[in-house]
Formats: structure tokens, sequence, C-alpha cells
């Protein structure tokens, strides 16, 4: 496995599964199947922050407005506050 970080630069990081990423974010995307149901595992590679998100969890994204998920993308809502 390994991760672009832009200009073709190769990082191996052993135990990351598939990597979305972007220019502002790059997240290590997995499924965790140790609770009582199956869970997408989303880690930040750059923080290192872990989120795990079920079933409804997702369809609730799904179904979100999009000004309602532009406002939940606002950085300075919470990334960049010192929250962590």
């Amino acid at each position: 496995m390994s991760i672009e970080f832009g200009e073709n630069r190769s990082v191996s990081v052993p135990g990351v599964g598939p990597v979305i990423g972007s220019e502002f974010a790059e997240v290590s995307v997995g499924f965790d199947t140790e609770g009582n149901s199956p869970r997408l595992r989303l880690e930040d590679l750059r923080s290192g922050k872990v989120r795990f998100l079920d079933a409804l969890e997702l369809e609730t994204i799904i179904w979100l407005r999009q000004d309602h998920l532009s406002s939940l993308m606002d950085p300075s809502a919470g990334r960049w506050g010192g929250d962590t």
C-alpha cells in the first residue's frame, strides 16, 4: 500500500486501507466488524483522528441538504478551532 502525496511521490504505510485524498485531506477508508454490526472506519492521515460510521449515520449524510453539508465542511466550524 502506498499513498500519493502529490507530484508522484509515494509513501508506503503498512496496514492502511484505501486512501481518498486531495490537496486538502488524506483519509484512509476501511471496515470495522468488531461491534454489533459492520461500520465504516475513517482515519484522517494527517491528525490520526478516527471516526466510525454505522449504516444510519451514513444514510443521514446521504439525505443531508447540500447547504447543511456545506456548513458542516467549513473548517473554521471545528477542525481548525483547536477541537481535538
